[in-house]
């Protein structure tokens, strides 16, 4: 079923997410994206430069959170526009001799911010935390709803 704009309403819940992130995501993340900066995969490093241990990319972070908009809307290109404020590092600890263990993990939730119906949009604005402590902020997301 699709959404329309008659379906929302400010205020109204569109869905939560969890997100599992271990250094193996990170390493595959540098790979992608080409950000090989050692504060995302080498502790000493990290610590070194006055860091809590390794940290996830930003944009990382950024793309995992828009994650629940897409998976909402069902249609990626259906996000018009998208920003934050980070905030806080995401802070993944080593679980290597862990499998199946997170390092860190990342809670969603996607709350209607604004209908538009002037412009057949959305704003969806989304809470991102890790660990208590909001890690992103003023993160929104401008969906086209037809």
């Amino acid at each position: 079923m699709a959404i329309t704009l008659a379906d929302l309403e400010t205020g109204q819940e569109i869905g939560r997410s969890s997100i599992d992130l271990t250094r193996l995501d990170l390493v595959k993340y540098a790979g992608a994206s080409g950000d090989f900066n050692p504060i995302h995969w080498n502790e000493t490093f990290a610590r070194g430069v006055d860091l809590l241990g390794v940290i996830a990319h930003g944009m990382f972070t950024m793309g995992s959170a828009v994650q629940l908009v897409t998976d909402w809307i069902g249609d990626p290109a259906a996000v018009i526009d998208y920003q934050t404020r980070f905030t806080r590092p995401v802070v993944v600890a080593d679980t290597t001799a862990q499998p199946g263990q997170a390092g860190a993990v990342i809670e969603v939730v996607g709350v209607v911010g604004k209908v538009d119906p002037d412009n057949s949009t959305a704003r969806i604005d989304l809470t991102v935390s890790a660990d208590g402590q909001k890690v992103l902020v003023k993160a929104q997301a401008v969906v086209r709803i037809w």
